[in-house]
């Protein structure tokens, strides 16, 4: 097979998430007492590091203690609801999907723009320890999305040299951003997230896909459960 590794998003791409992130997210904003932005100005920045896409949203440097306090106030808000809200669920068949890549030699690896303190509680929560063979946030790279950071670390820890050899799926634009500057062989799209098949389309994927189940073909094998 021509791929050795699939990255994939985790929010809106393989975790269902009916508002509960943009919830937190907008709340952290307001209570900034600054100015919250609508809700599409706050759609268009999902799957960027939280800091970053927080200090875009209220036009304030990523260090200010503004920006500082929201991203802290979100990360707390996400955490209470990771542990409260039985929401945040897999999206159908991710986990078939990832089975199904792992026995045919693919080596399945998550990225995310949420933090690592984040990432290890929902992952944890979901039991996904046994369902993958890695994962990276946002915070434990010196550039996140669209910078290839986050690709290339997870590239170098399963020894795979040829970026050509990677597949990434995400719902974002900026997860296309993202594979483009990593230059991987395959960047699909899927439109379970906060993004329409059109937004997406207008930066060019290689594929757009309205289930996982349908990735498995893109890749020469039968489509998942």
């Amino acid at each position: 097979m021509r791929y050795q590794m699939v990255v994939f998003d985790i929010a809106g791409t393989t975790v269902a998430d009916p508002g509960v992130v943009e919830s937190a997210f907008i709340a952290a904003l307001d209570a900034t007492g600054c100015t919250v932005p609508a809700l599409a100005q706050v759609r268009a920045w999902m799957g960027y590091a939280k800091p970053e896409a927080i200090g875009r949203l209220l036009d304030q440097p990523i260090d200010s203690p503004t920006v500082t306090a929201a991203h802290r106030d979100f990360v707390a808000r996400l955490q209470d609801s990771i542990a409260r809200d039985r929401r945040l669920l897999p999206l159908p068949a991710a986990e078939a999907t990832f089975a199904q890549l792992r026995a045919a030699g693919l080596r399945v690896v998550l990225n995310t723009g949420f933090c690592a303190d984040i990432t290890t509680m929902l992952l944890r929560r979901l039991g996904w320890d046994t369902c993958i063979d890695a994962w990276v946030a946002s915070d434990q790279v010196a550039a996140p999305r669209p910078a290839p950071d986050m690709i290339q670390r997870l590239m170098r820890q399963g020894a795979i040299a040829d970026a050509g050899a990677v597949v990434k799926v995400g719902d974002t634009p900026v997860d296309i951003l993202e594979a483009r500057a990593a230059g991987v062989g395959l960047c699909v799209a899927v439109t379970t997230g906060a993004h329409s098949r059109g937004e997406l389309a207008m930066h060019g994927p290689d594929e757009i896909i309205d289930t996982l189940a349908a990735l498995p073909p893109l890749l020469g094998l039968p489509r998942s459960a």
